[in-house]
């Protein structure tokens, strides 16, 4: 659970956003304006700050460049503005992503747990993810399966990692385009060939995998050993 700071001047918006990431079970903190969110950020510690481009009194990329500045924090810009132009400010801002409204509240749930498991990657370059006798070692980008290491490409590797972390959840091609890609949008294919290719590291039977599975209307599932 992170603790996220909510900031946006439009109530509704404020309260959609609220609303998701408190059921993804973060610890959320809203306010509406930007001297508001200066001093919210200052009481105590916060992971991340969604933050709303257009605000009252100062905007949202002064309070970004104050915050980032003073804070390892992470920033979601949120902005109506949407050219390549505003994009490129507010991440040379400190933003660390950028939505353009409207936005769909499940993709940018997704967007802030992408950061922030990044973040914890970081920050944890030696953790270890074990699977029976599969194990993942992030420190030293390295997969070995009953002791013999797995010839995996980079993406390879990013999405059987994301999947060991997340075990028993069924993620869409859509989801894991975003959270292992980072792409808010793209050829799905992509997801598929992947998987197909990671099946046939690590499944005994890539044609029945009991490991990498398919949730048929949905996507695919890690299950992890018993």
């Amino acid at each position: 659970m992170a603790r996220i700071l909510v900031v946006d001047d439009d109530t509704t918006v404020r309260e959609v956003v609220v609303s998701y990431l408190r059921a993804a079970g973060h610890d959320v903190v809203e306010v509406g304006d930007g001297e508001s969110a200066l001093a919210e950020a200052a009481a105590g510690p916060i992971d991340l700050v969604v933050l709303d481009l257009m605000l009252p009194g100062i905007d949202g990329l002064e309070v970004c460049r104050q915050l980032t500045e003073r804070d390892d924090v992470l920033v979601i810009m949120l902005s109506a503005l949407g050219t390549e132009t505003d994009r490129v400010v507010g991440l040379q801002r400190g933003a660390d992503d950028y939505v353009t409204k409207p936005f769909s509240p499940r993709e940018l749930v997704l967007r802030v747990d992408g950061l922030l498991r990044r973040a914890v990657e970081r920050a944890t370059p030696a953790a270890e993810l074990v699977d029976g006798d599969l194990f993942v070692h992030t420190g030293r980008h390295e997969a070995t399966l009953a002791g013999e290491v797995l010839a995996l490409t980079a993406r390879e590797f990013d999405l059987l990692r994301f999947l060991l972390a997340n075990p028993g959840v069924a993620f869409s091609r859509e989801e894991l385009l975003q959270s292992v890609w980072g792409w808010s949008f793209g050829d799905q294919s992509t997801v598929t060939v992947h998987v197909r290719r990671l099946r046939e590291k690590v499944e005994k039977d890539p044609t029945r995998p009991v490991r990498l599975v398919t949730v048929w209307g949905v996507g695919y599932r890690w299950e992890a050993a018993l």
